[in-house]
């Protein structure tokens, strides 16, 4: 997803950004997904005081930096030829006090704006983050996790930026036009009349400038966001790994090496684009004040006009063109603005599949037996297409029932695509059931609070998720409380200790980004050693020794047997070692339970466990 760069009032001579034109990305955007302006307004109805003051600040500022000129006139017609010393100092002081005050309420108008911005972006921010988190884990799995960075950050601190220098932008450009105009015309109403024919040819000659550097710009940025993808892909942990493996270094440097050099053509248009329009701008605003002063010559339109009254028309003429600049890029700005919040209303206004229960039950997880029921229950990947590309469509669970009694160890087996990390999935909440329901001792988990369900059931997957910390750290998340002397017990639980304890750092090892300082088995293992230290009544093992080797696994299987003593275990297995030392067997093959039953008698029959065990039971996919 793009982002476009926020556009910020300007204008003025040649070598200014000048207007831009509108973005169709932005126009796209406004149109899948459009934005109500009460909306925009609710989110600043409570800094209404805030934004009374700021317009009131810039007016002030715009009226009270005008008075420059007429000061100045002062000293040219009158302080300066009868030497009145007195005066000079008064007109000359006033002049330094004006652009004092005016420095001043510019910084303060800035505080004020930037702080109310912060705080706008801020609630959205927070509203994003906590309204993301009720999304099923199926939105994440088909929606690429730069794109939701990208509206978390991006969209939302342009969204900040645009608006704050827009509105600004409004105010000050306003009032500043419409108080540049009154002044000339109360110095000359004869130069006023000239200017207003002069003006018109300038900045249509300054927009054509604006559009054409803003189409190779737009070509740039595209090129730019290409070159910082493949460093963000090819120079990631994962991405070195792939290119040094599939020996594609060589076509990674020369197609670098193609977008570096596509940059230097696209700077040098970005550089060129319209010099001659450019060096015809320079020549249109150095005649301006040739004109007013050729015009000042003639009695008819000089008017009786004196040298200091001149000079003074001359700057404000010169200072006019800004203003009227940032008031014709007002529209583009504005659907800049709204492209924003839309990006980012077009999140927050997803529906929360996984939502909190309005009332939860009473449940005290020290206390739960941990007996887990499914009752005929019916999952599908629904289809999204208004956002994002749809997971995998179809039923892929259909009809489950299934009693896991306290204390005991069920194995789910089936073929890849049976949907066993799918019913895994469902106790844990990361899915809901389409129908049917899950329930612990009696309670339905969509009725449990998450901070509870999470308490409950512990889960330990066959993708290992570790943060950029250390191992301590990493272990904390699953109690924050817990000493050293506990963190190592739980380690050693998990065969990890002996490991830890030789390196330089022990507890304090960095793990690396998503945790490729260590081996498979060692992530795995300190995976399963976190669950251990979150204690839950209720554990779900979703291949969770499938990246160890046969020694290993053993220790670590040891380890979770230990744990599993008196704790209810969902187990997705691949190995029939493992399947064997299960209470009961469920064997799923299409979405449906097939086969269940104790082990052995699954074993001495001739059904589908059967036939999966003698050819050798499926590796995880």
């Amino acid at each position: 997803m793009s982002n476009p760069v926020p556009h910020t009032p300007s204008g003025g001579p040649p070598g200014g950004r000048g207007p831009a034109r509108k973005n169709p990305a932005d126009q796209a955007q406004l149109q899948r997904h459009p934005v109500s302006l009460r909306r925009i307004a609710a989110l600043f109805a409570p800094h209404r005081g805030t934004i009374a003051a700021v317009v009131l600040l810039i007016s002030v500022s715009s009226v009270v930096n005008l008075a420059q000129p007429f000061l100045v006139r002062g000293v040219i017609d009158d302080a300066l030829p009868h030497q009145d010393l007195p005066l000079l100092a008064w007109l000359t002081g006033a002049m330094v006090a004006v652009a004092a005050i005016t420095a001043a309420i510019g910084v303060v108008q800035t505080w004020m704006a930037t702080k109310m911005g912060q705080r706008v972006m801020h609630t959205l921010r927070v509203q994003l983050f906590t309204h993301l988190q009720s999304q099923p884990l199926a939105f994440f799995t088909r929606t690429r996790g730069g794109e939701v960075q990208s509206r978390l950050m991006n969209d939302i601190a342009g969204m900040q930026s645009v608006v704050t220098s827009t509105a600004t932008g409004v105010a000050t450009n306003l009032t500043t036009t419409v108080a540049t105009a009154v002044a000339m015309v109360a110095l000359s109403p004869q130069l006023s009349l000239i200017s207003l024919v002069v003006l018109p040819p300038a900045i249509w000659l300054s927009r054509r400038v604006a559009l054409i550097r803003r189409a190779v710009t737009d070509e740039r940025q595209q090129t730019l966001a290409g070159l910082h993808t493949q460093v963000e892909e090819g120079l990631s942990v994962s991405g070195v790994r792939l290119a040094k493996t599939l020996g594609t270094t060589p076509r990674d440097a020369a197609r670098f090496t193609t977008r570096s050099g596509a940059l230097i053509d696209l700077e040098m248009r970005s550089q060129l684009a319209g010099r001659w329009r450019m060096a015809t701008m320079q020549v249109v605003f150095a005649a301006i004040p040739a004109v007013i002063y050729l015009a000042a010559g003639f009695p008819a339109t000089s008017g009786g006009m004196t040298i200091g009254t001149l000079v003074a028309f001359t700057a404000l003429q010169g200072t006019v063109f800004r203003p009227v600049m940032g008031l014709l890029n007002i529209g583009v700005q504005w659907v800049t603005a709204l492209a924003f919040f839309s990006r980012i209303f077009e999140y927050l206004d997803l529906d929360p599949a996984l939502k909190p229960p309005a009332v939860p039950a009473a449940i005290d997880p020290a206390r739960v037996r941990g007996e887990v029921r499914f009752e005929d229950v019916t999952f599908s990947y629904e289809t999204d297409h208004t956002l994002h590309d749809g997971g995998p469509a179809g039923r892929v669970l259909d009809g489950i029932d299934l009693v896991v009694p306290a204390g005991t160890t069920t194995a789910v087996v089936g073929p890849t695509g049976s949907g066993k990390s799918t019913l895994a999935s469902l106790l844990p909440r990361l899915y809901d059931a389409t129908a049917g329901s899950v329930t612990i001792d009696g309670v339905d988990v969509r009725d449990i609070a998450t901070q509870d369900l999470a308490a409950i059931v512990g889960v330990v997957s066959q993708e290992t998720y570790l943060i950029h910390a250390s191992i301590r750290d990493n272990l904390l998340l699953a109690d924050p409380d817990a000493g050293d002397a506990r963190l190592w017990e739980v380690l050693d639980a998990a065969s990890l200790a002996g490991t830890v304890a030789a390196l330089p750092d022990g507890l304090g090892t960095l793990v690396g980004a998503r945790g490729h300082r260590f081996s498979g088995g060692e992530q795995q293992r300190l995976a399963i050693a976190r669950t251990i230290l979150r204690d839950p009544p209720v554990l779900v093992l979703d291949e969770a020794t499938s990246a160890l080797d046969n020694t290993t696994e053993a220790r670590v299987q040891a380890a979770l047997d230990r744990l599993s003593a008196g704790r209810t275990t969902l187990m997705i297995a691949h190995r029939l070692s493992t399947v064997t030392a299960a209470d009961q067997v469920l064997v799923l093959d299409g979405g449906r339970i097939v086969e269940h039953g104790a082990p052995a008698e699954l074993l001495a029959g001739s059904g589908p466990f059967a036939a999966l065990a003698a050819r050798g039971l499926p590796q995880p996919a």
